[in-house]
């Protein structure tokens, strides 16, 4: 799941992974180490330095030496935000960026500041192969976790699975990418990861898991969603949080009422556009005005949340029975 920009670049040069995705980042700056180095002179051509640590001039004497025998010197620098107060540890990067040295490859891992509006950062993506990593947003984990299993290990993961693991385990895709691989490994080569798998694996599940939820709340099976609000919140998720989630979960109704399942693949991540069908099936459970005054509704919810001194399970709890009362009022 490398970005193209990764995979179409065969040169060389200076590639710049920023983001706040750790993992990512990481797994893209391996896979380069491993198209670049050769294993059999690592020793003399491979590199890794850390932006925080280094010296300008250590940075500058690695850049300048060519390769021994091999075709390219491979130099991993992390925490590359560590050089940014330094001018001449600046210029010796841009430099390299805009002028590689013939054999090197320099692969530059960096968390940019929150806000940060320094030249230097904009300066190296316009000059380097620049990638940016952004967090996975929450909900769409278990997504990119079917997608990932199924491109890099040749597994299916079913969405049911993804979502329990992420559930028990948290968000962090490292973690995630590990027990799937262990999952795997125990359901045996060609068999699913299915959510029988994830239990025999030993996670705890969570009695109510976020994802499933929202998803009674497209199918409309909204007695079992009020049902399973208090769960979800004595396992420590916020109101707010399911508002975001619904919020994103509703849009995605309204575009595939609209545009079926094309314009819904269109409007998803590619890691998540296995999900169009699904999504399409809940649509037909809603009629346009139903979706309008859902969408009303939770707009107010989130308001409330903010402004009213209402319990936040109670405005949830009366925005699920509004569904149910809108529902009854349309079919009379």
């Amino acid at each position: 799941m490398l970005p193209r920009a990764l995979t179409a670049a065969k040169d060389g040069g200076v590639f710049f992974l920023h983001g706040g995705d750790e993992y990512r980042k990481a797994v893209a700056a391996g896979a380069l180490l491993e198209r670049y180095a050769d294993p059999a002179t690592e020793a003399f051509n491979v590199d890794r330095l850390v932006g925080t640590e280094t010296t300008v001039e250590r940075l500058a004497s690695i850049i300048a030496t060519p390769p021994m025998m091999a075709s390219w010197r491979v130099v991993l620098v992390k925490e590359t935000e560590g050089l940014a107060a330094s001018p001449k540890a600046r210029e010796v990067v841009l430099d390299a960026a805009r002028k590689p040295p013939p054999g090197l490859v320099l692969i530059l891992q960096a968390t940019v500041p929150s806000r940060s509006k320094a030249k230097f950062y904009r300066d190296l993506a316009r000059a380097a192969t620049a990638v940016e990593f952004k967090p996975v947003p929450p909900d769409s984990v278990p997504g990119w976790l079917v997608t990932w299993a199924r491109e890099e290990l040749g597994v299916t993961v079913e969405i049911e699975a993804a979502q329990a693991l992420a559930g028990a385990a948290g968000t962090e895709l490292g973690m995630l990418t590990q027990e799937v691989r262990k999952l795997a490994e125990m359901v045996g080569e060609g068999a699913a990861v299915d959510l029988d798998a994830v239990r025999r694996g030993g996670i705890r599940l969570p009695s109510q898991d976020r994802w499933a939820w929202f998803d009674l709340v497209g199918n409309r099976r909204i007695g079992e969603a009020a049902n399973g609000l208090p769960v979800l919140l004595a396992q420590g998720e916020s109101v707010i949080g399911l508002v975001i989630g619904l919020s994103s979960q509703l849009l995605r109704i309204g575009v595939a009422i609209e545009g079926g399942v094309p314009a819904l693949q269109a409007a998803l991540p590619p890691y998540q556009r296995f999900l169009a069908r699904r999504i399409v099936a809940q649509a037909q459970r809603w009629t346009r005005s139903e979706l309008a005054d859902a969408v009303r509704g939770l707009r107010r919810l989130d308001q409330l949340l903010k402004a009213s001194a209402i319990p936040g399970e109670v405005l949830m709890e009366e925005w699920l029975l509004g569904l149910t009362v809108r529902r009854r009022e349309g079919r009379r």
